[in-house]
């Protein structure tokens, strides 16, 4: 997808408890030179492919704070840190969806070096001397020989410099200039008194993120100023520090909303200057949610790179309220200072999110968050809420307080019906269903495709309504959005529609049910028997001439027709009649993925890839979330031995490296692909993203010997659920029998009340398909 105290307040806070118990054994067992799981964490993955958002460093699990080096500083690609780049342009704090913010940079200043500072103060920095984990980074500036470590709080950055002796220390805010997405401009700094510094900026607005947002910081100090240079050429500002062998500690507390809030963010989570307490802090908050799962087996690297796909899959999307609950809200006519509702503690029942797209989370985070984060869904599903109640719309992807229209569709109705078939969400429901449905409707966020916010054109549904189907191209022409795509609409629509009437059902709309359903079919409308394949169609219902199934996009979202010609996870049976029955597709789909084995299941080791003449042709593509569902669609066709060996071939192939030039193919969209990862690796899976009654998981061939799923009691009866893989190995990649609770289960599907009650399923593996 194109496109950036565990102090969780109310329904993520009451999850403390939970998470410190299931933790408390490691925790009190586990010597402190013994490996912790936060250890096993490579935060480099893929970093030779890294986006503004993609790394993270210095941060805490959805934190405000994103504190990291940049290495690349303009634009959404290709930037922030770059594992290739040896040159540090600053450290800023906002590596965000379209955001981007505070950059700036301990010096050493020289007679010779300071006439120029302010334009002329990059560094080259050596990985050698380097260290990175979940919420520390430190590196040296090799120009100056200082010292850099990072670490913060949910909100506040926490900084550590060695200078060297009797150097004239300084900081540079470079406040004013580009990054990532963003232009910072309007950029202010001022002193408060000897060891104190306010400031605010304003990041420009994006073609994504139309509206500008003011960001507010506090900066404290634990050394004297002397002296504030201001440099009217570039807007920018020098802090000279006072003379002194102490290392420099330096807060910077962030709000979008204002100075006071800022401070206040310092004085609520950071109100005292042990550096290395809040390090440990930070490790003890990334163990206790990497704790959740605990693996056994595999290789050392297997469970490496297992690590960092949790990882990654509980970072991105990012808190934007303050600590009192204060948040930006950029939905309307003017900006305004939100305020989230307070729970008897006084404490907000929620926190306020930007977000990426939720396009693919289907498959990804409304699964893994569903079962083993569920505070966090809950969050979520509350923040979407608020901007309902703000803006009147369920957003799919907000940044800065406001909209975004990234991507396509409303990918966030399987996230919220998931969330409440799954019982997480339970007040509230028909407020909730009226939200998501009219999104559904003309002038809902379905209207809108791939940022278009001026119109309600690009998205096709006067046509979907009236015709049953999306037309490509539109006859309104091309100059709103982007992914004007009809075929890859049409089935995305009815899959978010089906979605939408398992929630009609639940709440007794029986005509709305109906009418859902009904517009679920409409995928039918785009496929086109003789070819085989889903086809675009225009306006007139002719097909589009010339057609290729394996010609990028041209009426498939980021994608080419053999690869979302599968995008029917809710009625699998159904394309298989327009198939020609279940042989037909399983041999169909077998001959894609022995194809796209030949290119190692991606279209190649970045996004921009897919525009490759070779790659972008490729029928199945793990790199970007159309297909990413597809070694499943084999259970569901009677052949579990093809899920179990495919997916372990592509785990093998493409989702095993270690190293900066490998990972997610660029496109790792805010724990999309994390989560993608986790589950494969887990054997579990939802392919219609977990939102009919009592959600089911179909089983697939884990990677590891043992997986011990620890469940929040707050929302599930079961204390655990553990699935034994015995006999597991590399050449054991099928099931022969699967027992839950020393009982036999015939299919390979189970469940969610089943596991969430708790308990042990064991799969009896083996070398040789079971047909």
């Amino acid at each position: 997808m194109r496109r950036n105290k565990i102090f969780y307040s109310s329904s993520i806070g009451i999850s403390l408890l939970f998470v410190l118990l299931v933790s408390c054994k490691t925790q009190n067992t586990m010597a402190v030179p013994k490996e912790q799981l936060v250890d096993k964490v490579y935060p480099l993955l893929d970093t030779e492919n890294s986006r503004w958002f993609f790394f993270s460093s210095a941060t805490r699990p959805f934190g405000m704070m994103n504190l990291s080096p940049d290495t690349e500083i303009k634009g959404d690609w290709g930037t922030g840190y770059k594992y290739k780049t040896d040159t540090v342009k600053g450290f800023s704090h906002i590596h965000e969806w379209q955001m981007a913010g505070l950059s700036l940079m301990p010096v050493s200043v020289t007679n010779e070096n300071k006439k120029g500072i302010f334009t002329d103060f990059y560094s080259k920095f050596s990985h050698k001397k380097e260290k990175i984990t979940p919420g520390y980074h430190s590196l040296v500036l090799e120009r100056y020989q200082i010292t850099t470590e990072l670490t913060s709080t949910k909100r506040v950055g926490f900084h550590r410099y060695t200078f060297p002796e009797k150097a004239q220390k300084a900081i540079l805010f470079n406040l004013n200039t580009i990054l990532g997405p963003c232009d910072n401009i309007e950029g202010t700094l001022e002193k408060n008194n000897n060891q104190e510094l306010t400031g605010s900026f304003v990041m420009a607005p994006t073609t994504r993120r139309p509206k500008p947002l003011k960001v507010f910081f506090k900066i404290k100090l634990n050394q004297p100023i002397t002296a504030i240079e201001l440099d009217k050429k570039t807007g920018n500002y020098l802090v000279n520090l006072e003379p002194s062998s102490q290392k420099v500690l330096m807060k910077v507390g962030l709000s979008y909303t204002s100075v006071e809030n800022a401070t206040n963010n310092i004085e609520q989570e950071l109100p005292h200057w042990d550096f290395d307490q809040v390090v440990s802090e930070s490790r003890t908050e990334w163990n206790n949610l990497l704790g959740r799962i605990k693996i056994e087996g595999g290789t050392e690297k297997d469970q490496r790179r297992f690590y960092t796909d949790l990882w990654h899959a509980l970072q991105g999307r990012k808190m934007i309220s303050d600590v009192n609950g204060a948040y930006p809200d950029n939905t309307g006519e003017k900006f305004r200072i939100g305020q989230l509702p307070l729970g008897a503690d006084g404490k907000p029942k929620y926190n306020q999110y930007n977000s990426d797209s939720f396009w693919g989370a289907q498959w990804t985070i409304n699964s893994l968050w569903g079962l083993v984060y569920p505070e966090i869904m809950e969050d979520f599903v509350h923040s979407l809420m608020q901007y309902y109640k703000d803006g009147g719309m369920i957003p799919r992807g907000p940044a800065g307080g406001n909209y975004t229209y990234v991507m396509t569709g409303a990918s966030t109705t399987p996230f919220m019906v998931s969330a409440i078939q799954k019982g997480l969400i339970k007040d509230d429901l028909e407020a909730i269903y009226v939200a998501l449905k009219k999104n559904h409707m003309l002038n809902g966020i379905m209207g809108k495709a791939g940022y278009e916010h001026d119109t309600n054109i690009g998205g096709g549904m006067k046509y979907y309504m009236d015709k049953g189907y999306v037309p490509y191209p539109l006859p309104e022409g091309t100059t709103f959005g982007l992914h004007q795509d009809g075929a890859s609409q049409t089935m995305e629509y009815a899959y978010q529609d089906w979605t939408l009437a398992q929630l009609a059902k639940k709440l007794n709309h029986q005509d709305d049910y109906n009418y859902f359903m009904k517009r679920s079919k409409n995928y039918q409308n785009v496929f086109d028997p003789s070819q085989g394949w889903m086809r675009p169609k225009n306006a007139d219902g002719k097909w589009f001439q010339n057609f290729d199934p394996y010609q990028y996009e041209h009426g498939f979202i980021e994608s080419n027709s053999a690869q979302s010609t599968w995008f029917v996870p809710h009625d699998i049976d159904g394309l298989v009649e327009l198939m020609g029955g279940k042989q037909k597709a399983i041999t169909k789909l077998n001959a894609q993925f022995e194809v796209a084995q030949k290119l190692s299941f991606t279209s190649g080791t970045s996004h921009a890839a897919e525009l490759h003449p070779e790659y972008s042709r490729i029928p199945i593509n793990f790199g970007n979330q159309p297909s990413i569902q597809t070694s499943f669609i084999f259970n569901l066709l009677g052949r579990p031995d093809l899920t179990q060996y495919w997916t372990r071939n592509v785990l093998k192939e493409t989702f095993s490296g270690l190293a900066p030039n490998t990972g997610y193919n660029g496109d790792e969209d805010q724990g999309l692909m994390g989560s993608l990862n986790v589950l494969l690796k887990i054997g579990l899976f939802q392919m219609n993203g977990g939102t009919e009654q009592n959600p089911e998981y179909q089983l697939g061939s884990p990677l590891f010997n043992k997986i011990t799923i620890a469940l929040n009691p707050k929302y599930y009866s079961g204390k655990e659920f553990v699935i034994k893989a015995s006999e597991n190995s590399a050449e054991n990649i099928y099931i022969n029998q699967v027992k839950l609770n020393d009982t036999v289960i015939e299919n390979f599907h189970i469940s969610h009340d089943k596991i969430t009650n708790g308990g042990e399923l064991i799969l009896e593996m083996t070398n040789k398909p079971k047909l």
